[in-house]
């Protein structure tokens, strides 16, 4: 860091004379190195896809990186785990807080802002470090299926497809060029695999994948299963190998 900056990254109230609050940033640098995480939609829904390595002895069947925050939420996250847990339970809080004002599912949107919201409000008080996760936000409202990302800053922007965690710069180079509006689930799902595969250590096997998926038309989040998986990552293998033929 030049001498300049020394002393602007002890507090986050205080701005360095660049005009960067260099906590927010070190916050941000949690999430590049966090796994992977990838989310992209499609004309039938959305597909949320994780990157999970496990020890030896760890039981796999409880996704740690992926969340429901109502039915037709969900939420992969990317950077320091524990602090997903505290804005899901916030988002959800929220997301059932309007079911009982309005009587009606809240948009996924509206659980974006308000997330991003409680984000920023911890980059500007004494006393509080900024949150160091992303979360992809994905969901199916009155919009359509519908795709956002909050991160550290309290910034929150939609999108087709995104991805975040170490890697998530290559990954994005391939969604940006292999992504299409009119792309089908099953293709969406193989895309999340295949953008996984380009920066994982394991290209071929599934063991250290968890995705999610909600369709437009029951509008409800569920896990996909192993079986499934294999057929996603399948039909991402033969894509990357027509690519690369």
């Amino acid at each position: 860091m030049l001498p300049a900056a020394a002393g602007y990254d002890r507090a986050i109230t205080v701005f360095s004379p660049d005009g960067r609050l260099y906590q927010v940033e070190y916050a941000i640098e949690t999430v590049r190195r966090g796994t992977l995480a990838i989310g992209v939609k499609s004309k039938d829904g959305v597909v949320l896809a994780v990157e999970e390595k496990t020890r030896k002895l760890q039981i796999s069947n409880v996704t740690q990186k992926i969340f429901q925050v109502d039915d037709h939420i969900g939420v992969a996250a990317a950077g320091y785990i524990p602090d997903a847990r505290t804005q899901v339970d916030h988002a959800r809080f929220f997301a059932q807080s309007n079911r009982l004002i309005y009587d009606e599912p809240v948009d996924v949107e509206g659980v974006a802002k308000n997330i991003a919201d409680m984000a920023q409000q911890f980059t500007q008080y004494a006393g509080v470090r900024p949150f160091g996760v992303a979360l992809i936000l994905a969901g199916v409202d009155k919009n359509g299926a519908n795709l956002f990302l909050t991160d550290p800053s309290g910034t929150y922007i939609g999108y087709d497809a995104v991805a975040i965690g170490a890697g998530s710069d290559q990954v994005t180079d391939f969604l940006e060029k292999s992504y299409k509006p009119d792309v089908s689930l099953e293709e969406a799902a193989a895309l999340a695999v295949e953008g996984i595969f380009i920066v994982s250590e394991d290209k071929s096997s599934t063991k250290s994948l968890k995705m999610a998926i909600i369709d437009t038309k029951t509008r409800a989040m569920r896990k996909v299963e192993d079986e499934e998986l294999e057929k996603y990552a399948a039909m991402a293998k033969e894509r990357s190998g027509r690519r690369a033929a």
